[in-house]
Parts: C-alpha cells; structure tokens; sequence
C-alpha cells in the first residue's frame, strides 16, 4: 500500500501562481500540500520571464486579467516588503518614434487612466509609468513558498501528477513516484501541463501550447546607465522587445514571442538573436553590436482560444483550474491567488481570518536567475 497524506487542499504546480495560491490557503488556516513535479520550484515560466511587475496600465479595461493584476499590485508593496523580496522601483518609458506612435501614446495613457493607473505624458508624446518595477522573478515565488511552509504548508517536489480520482466526496491525487495524496479539493496551478491535468480529472475542455519567448543578457554598456523599463508598443498578439535592468546589474532585451507544440523545447533559436538585438537597438542605441552573456527562453503557458481560465472543472466538481496564464502570472499571481479563494470557498472548504505574513530569512538562488533554468535543462538533458 503506498504512503498517503491526508490534506485539505492539493495545488498542482510550484510557479508563482501556484506558490501564491498555497500561501492564500495556508494564511486562513486550510491544510495545503504544494506539489511539483520538478526537483526545485519555479523552473518553467515563472523562472524565465523578464521579472517585471505590471501595473496593468496597458491591459485591456474590464477582462478578468487586467482585474487580477490590478487586485494583486494593491497587495504587492506589502508582501515585497514583509518578504524582504528584492525590487527596482524603476518605472518604466514608452517613447514614440514617429506621428501613428503618438496616436498609439495617447490611446495607452487613456486605458491607463480607465485602469487607474497612473502615467506621466510628456510633451514629445512618451508616456513614463512610474508603477513599473522589477524583481527577481526566482526569488519572488521561492519567497511565497517559504512564507507558505512558515504558515503550515507541506512543499513537495519530483511530485508528478499522473492520476487523480474521486474519493468519496473528495479526491486522490496519485504520482508516478506511486505516492497518493488524499484532498477535498485540488487546484490546477501547472502552467504548460495544465491541460494535462484537467484530463486527468476528465476535462478536455481546453488545451496550453508553449509560446516562447527568448531573451538576451547583457553587461552594462560603459557610460550608459539604464534606470528604467524601455517598452516598445505592443500588438494583438505581443508586447514585443523589451530592454530593462535587472536586479543583479545586467541589461536585458526580449522576449521574442514564437509559438509551438513542443512543451520541451527551452532552446534559443540562432535566429534570436537577430531578432532581438535590431528591435532592441531602436529603444536602447547602446545595444546595436553588443554582444550578449547568456541568452535564456521562456516557455509561456497560452492557451487555444482562451486566457485567465479560472473556475471549476465542469467534469469533476472538486478540481478548480487557475490555467492559460500566459505572460503575467508574475505580476497577477497575488490576485488570482484571492480570486481562486472565492472557489475554494464555494466548495465548503472553511476559510479561518487571514494570518499576518511572518516573514523571515529570504530563500536565494546559488545562480543568477536568469541562468537557473537554462542550466538546469541542459544538465538534466546530460
């Protein structure tokens, strides 16, 4: 008979979200167990992103993604500060280039200003965002997980979700490994095998394809200082190439945005850089012929047809999804946390008053982060 553990809650993923969503449950008492399939946390998308936290003031007014990224930076400062998580408070520049670029501007400062969102519109038509900031996007879920386990959660990792079945009125979520938990409820919170997951509660509903996004790392030029976010305006389908400092000194430029099929493929294209470094080198000249340190690829977890899927699964009523978080899990991961809540609640699980963060020593990477999973990959694929 293998080894069962008895909790309230099983969530299903340790990315930012699912760290948030295990640190929700934990503060109003429910007994939660995070578990990841992987051997450390945060190795998908919520390691290899650019670490901006948004304010939303581009997102689209009214959609359930603007809404939680905006219920999660009226959270942020609190939960960066009580975890001693690192931030560049450094705002963030969108500079028009030509006359179809300023009309674009002035559109940007009007959804920001329905978002109440607040922007700076300067005389040549650039649109400053004080708000923006960065942060280590590594440390910032591995503090959510520490917090968590300091307020009773069980974190487990090389747990790799292969079943889950009904159990009387509750669920038994079994592991390759053959370990079994039992939980009243599980919470699907595992970006790129989201999908997967929903199967194996009988959902196919939906399905996550991996839109990857490549980035190049850069020493600082000598004698051109970057202090803030430089964004391009985006499209439909992409924000297009960033250039924006990093906690630890370096330059970044990304991400490119090409969609696949394979949920392994973390390789950085030959073309990447090419790509990269022209649109770059448009928002920061210092750029043009520079020659990057590393280079890094995000696999982010879009889904076909839909965005933000939050919400029971219609074929087993004790799986809630928190799915197709494609770009901002980072920045909306403390409100989709709250958000996810209201299901949990709606199931009759007991939510007890919110305990205050603890705080305490703050968990660091041995390695940059924007190295750790690229690392890791190749030395699993050795």
């Amino acid at each position: 008979m293998p080894p069962e553990n008895d909790v309230e809650v099983a969530v299903i993923g340790g990315g930012v979200v699912g760290c948030a969503v295990t640190l929700a449950l934990a503060r109003i008492g429910v007994a939660v167990a995070l578990l990841e399939a992987e051997a450390e946390l945060a190795l998908g998308a919520s390691g290899t992103n650019s670490g901006i936290l948004h304010t939303g003031f581009d997102s689209i007014p009214g959609e359930l993604e603007t809404e939680l990224i905006l219920a999660s930076g009226r959270q942020r400062d609190a939960m960066l500060d009580a975890l001693a998580i690192p931030v560049l408070r450094c705002g963030a520049l969108m500079r028009p280039f030509d006359d179809s670029q300023r009309d674009a501007a002035a559109a940007v400062a009007a959804v920001a200003r329905r978002n109440g969102v607040s922007v700076v519109e300067r005389d040549d038509g650039t649109v400053e965002i004080p708000g923006e900031a960065i942060t280590d996007p590594v440390a910032y879920t591995l503090a959510l997980a520490v917090e968590a386990e300091r307020q009773g959660a069980e974190l487990r990792t090389r747990f790799r979700v292969d079943s889950i079945e009904a159990d009387g009125s509750g669920l038994r979520v079994g592991a390759a490994s053959g370990v079994t938990v039992r939980c009243s409820l599980a919470i699907n919170c595992a970006g790129l095998e989201a999908d997967s997951i929903a199967r194996f509660g009988g959902d196919a509903s939906f399905s996550i394809y991996p839109r990857k996004g490549e980035f190049l790392v850069f020493d600082r030029p000598s004698g051109a200082p970057l202090d803030q976010i430089l964004m391009p305006f985006h499209t439909k389908r992409t924000r297009g190439v960033l250039v924006f400092p990093t906690i630890d000194g370096k330059i970044v430029a990304g991400p490119t945005a090409v969609d696949l099929d394979d949920k392994h493929d973390w390789s950085v294209r030959a073309s990447a850089r090419e790509e990269i470094i022209g649109k770059a080198a448009v928002l920061y000249p210092p750029l043009e012929g520079a020659e990057p340190v590393f280079a890094y690829a995000g696999l982010r977890p879009a889904g076909r047809g839909v965005n933000y899927l939050i919400g029971i699964a219609p074929t087993c009523p004790r799986l809630v999804h928190a799915a197709a978080i494609r770009s901002t899990g980072l920045s909306a991961s403390l409100g989709i946390a709250e958000h996810v809540m209201e299901f949990v609640s709606s199931l009759g699980v007991a939510l007890g008053p919110e305990a205050p963060l603890k705080g305490g020593p703050v968990r660091r990477s041995d390695r940059p982060w924007w190295r750790r999973t690229a690392e890791y990959r190749a030395s699993v694929a050795a």
